[in-house]
């Protein structure tokens, strides 16, 4: 007689095959649950990073009060990207050689004091130009310091196993904050004014203060070369000369940032387009983020996804085409739809760039790695508000948006073109 084990099993019903596919598509937790110090720095950030978005709107509307002019809006970028690049890989040295709880800690308190500052100018009353720049350059400075830091812990903290569940994790965290702060301080300004937007800033970079100190101390691994500050600092390109695989996370994210990163007219899309106020401004800005985080949340599926680089281009390539069709909208509805689904293409390029670079990277050089990572990843959108703003002014802001979009296309068929090892880049193999 057969034994039991060997007979055959019935089929799952339709509805516990429908139950798992929705599993499978379903965010990975593991990362918080089996982490006490990753949950502790995720619900910090998630504070923060919201209560900066608050001021991603507040600024750029009262430089466009200021002076009713989008290359001058556009100049926030231009006057935060050389600091903030710099910052960021002398941060990424930084962050491999002491330890980046007490680096972290750092960064959050300066941030609290900038935005206290911009709190303190505007209840004042007519704050200079200048000033307003300068104190978005500091902003630029100090998140050049923080964004490696951060996340150059995360792997010590989760393992690699958990990695690519934890950058869908931190994805999702970038984006709900994303629609949180620009929702919310669209709000605030309507209706408290720019001095509360940025005081709440300065509230929310406090509360992550406090979950940064409650972190255990994270110290460079012993194994750590004591070679010195500049050479430190060769050491994390050397590491990237013919790895065009890693090379080509970079290149296809400055493509996407800067031709179609149209932030910078916004404030001239919400005023004077689409006539919807400042809240219309903050919905503006929190579309892509809401996009991206429905993309977050089903983002289950990316971790058997072993073609990224593949992956990774046809998500840029998405992107263009929104933006595109963003700036050939008619209608404020259509318009935030289309930022959504560019939104949402963003976060899983975003993923699979994160897991093919935080993957292949030794944790001694992860600092160093993930500053350039952070220089490109925050450097690009500030020069694409530049280049947006510009070209808006030269031309109109519709050619401007259309124009940039279909350039990020161009540039996704020709990297495919010039790197076809990245088009064809498995999980796993050496590079």
């Amino acid at each position: 007689m057969a034994d039991r084990d060997d007979a055959p099993q019935p089929l799952p019903s339709r509805r516990a095959r429908a139950a798992a596919r929705v599993r499978g598509l379903a965010m990975d937790l593991t990362p918080l649950r089996v982490s006490r110090d990753y949950r502790l720095l995720w619900l910090g950030e998630v504070v923060s990073h919201t209560g900066r978005h608050i001021t991603v709107v507040a600024l750029p509307f009262q430089v466009f009060q200021i002076t009713r002019s989008a290359f001058a809006v556009g100049l926030i970028g231009l006057v935060q990207v050389v600091p903030l690049v710099g910052f960021s890989l002398a941060g990424g040295v930084v962050a491999d050689r002491v330890d980046r709880r007490k680096l972290l800690a750092a960064t959050q308190s300066a941030l609290a004091v900038v935005s206290g500052v911009l709190a303190a100018v505007t209840i004042a009353g007519d704050p200079p130009l200048w000033l307003l720049y300068a104190l978005a350059g500091a902003i630029g400075a100090l998140s050049g310091l923080e964004s490696p830091t951060r996340t150059a812990m995360v792997p010590r903290l989760v393992g690699l196993e958990h990695l690519p569940s934890a950058i869908a994790l931190e994805q999702t965290l970038f984006q709900v904050s994303d629609i949180v702060g620009p929702a919310v301080g669209g709000v605030i300004i309507g209706a408290l004014g720019l001095e509360w937007a940025y005081a709440i800033d300065a509230l929310t970079f406090l509360v992550a203060l406090g979950t940064v100190l409650a972190l255990r101390p994270m110290p460079p691994e012993e194994s750590e070369e004591r070679s010195g500050g500049l050479e430190a600092f060769r050491q994390g390109f050397r590491y990237l000369k013919g790895r065009k695989v890693l090379q080509s996370t970079f290149y296809v994210d400055l493509i996407a940032m800067i031709f179609g990163m149209p932030r910078a007219l916004f404030p001239l899309f919400a005023l004077e387009i689409f006539d919807v106020g400042p809240e219309g401004l903050g919905l503006l800005y929190a579309a892509p983020a809401l996009g991206a985080v429905l993309g977050a949340l089903t983002s289950g599926w990316v971790r058997h996804v072993k073609h990224q680089g593949r992956a990774v281009l046809w998500s840029v390539t998405v992107w263009g085409f929104a933006i595109a069709a963003f700036g050939l909208s008619g209608s404020f509805p259509l318009a935030l739809g289309f930022l959504g689904v560019a939104g949402a293409a963003d976060v899983i390029s975003a993923v699979f760039r994160s897991t093919i670079l935080q993957s292949r990277v030794p944790d001694r050089l992860r600092g160093r790695l993930s500053a350039i990572h952070i220089a490109v990843v925050v450097g690009g959108p500030r020069l694409g508000d530049f280049e947006a703003g510009t070209v808006a002014a030269l031309v109109t802001p519709a050619f401007s948006v259309v124009s940039g979009g279909l350039a990020v296309v161009g540039g996704v068929v020709l990297l495919a073109l010039l790197v076809p090892q990245f088009a064809r880049y498995h999980a796993g193999e050496e590079h």
